[in-house]
């Protein structure tokens, strides 16, 4: 079968994850025979967490019965009871949240300042239960409204969750759609009377892969997206190519490649998500290529 391969240029670890795991390697290496804590998992990827534990870097859930030791905080970021359970218990952190989370925590403490001096709300466009989304909750002590979706945002006007009469303050988990973020606020200014504020807070890495991933997903006629299944920001992608492509499948490994998916001289197009490592994508190209 003859076929035309091309990998996303703009495929592969996001800045965050990148940063996250040079750290974690460093430390390791740093430190043979030693083994290294992430509080929860440092990227997305099954592949990627099982080729940094074979480096020596353990996952946990919680920092509950620990002393002391080194634990690293991933780019998602934690909230601040986290800081202060590491301290009380002698625990040094390595904290690799990403810079673009660490500002929107600390914008979301400012506005709610301000949303409770103007008797308003904060209002967080992002998935419930995700590890940034807790950790930017915990800023203002779980004091903000989230919501993941439009059925969500509906049941809390129908629930008066929200404030009709305002002000709001909205923001948005850096990893969510543009187009789904603006949707939201557009319901809610429909809803309040008061004044909203939305804050453009979605990664300049992440929104600009929407458009360009749209582009590339056009541009082939089969679609091979690769991430893991518990990323938040791969589903989304995932989801937005299949959108325009039809012929679009998600892997998380080369041996998932599926060969009925292909016809002789197709051009396909291999991408993933912010947590999907470039070796990887290389990976299941070169499946692809030896079918």
């Amino acid at each position: 079968m003859h076929l035309q391969v091309e990998i996303d240029a703009h495929s592969g670890f996001c800045g965050g994850v990148i940063r996250a795991i040079g750290q974690a390697e460093d430390y390791l290496a740093a430190h043979p025979g030693e083994q290294l804590l992430s509080l929860g998992s440092i990227v997305h990827n099954e592949a990627e967490l099982e080729r940094l534990h074979g480096k020596g870097l353990r996952t946990i859930t919680s920092l509950d019965g620990l002393s002391g030791g080194s634990v690293l905080i991933r780019a998602h970021g934690e909230p601040p009871r986290t800081y202060a359970q590491a301290a009380e218990q002698g625990i040094e952190l390595i904290d690799c949240t990403c810079p673009v989370v660490l500002q929107l925590q600390r914008r979301i403490r400012e506005a709610y300042t301000r949303m409770q001096e103007a008797g308003g709300q904060v209002v967080i466009f992002g998935k419930v239960g995700h590890a940034e989304v807790l950790g930017l909750v915990g800023q203002v002590g779980g004091d903000a409204l989230v919501v993941e979706n439009m059925s969500m945002l509906s049941e809390a006007v129908d629930r008066g969750l929200v404030h009709p009469d305002g002000p709001v303050e909205v923001f948005s988990q850096t990893t969510k759609s543009p187009s789904e973020y603006a949707a939201i606020c557009a319901a809610l200014r429909s809803f309040v009377r008061g004044e909203v504020t939305v804050h453009d807070t979605i990664c300049k890495q992440v929104s600009s892969r929407h458009a360009q991933l749209t582009a590339f997903a056009r541009s082939h006629d089969v679609i091979i997206f690769v991430s893991g299944r518990e990323s938040s920001n791969g589903k989304v992608l995932y989801g937005l190519c299949k959108g325009v492509n039809e012929r679009s499948h998600q892997v998380g490994s080369a041996a998932e490649v599926d060969p009925s998916w292909l016809r002789d001289g197709d051009r396909v197009g291999v991408c993933g998500a912010t947590s999907t490592p470039k070796w990887l994508l290389e990976a299941v190209a070169q499946k692809i290529l030896h079918v």
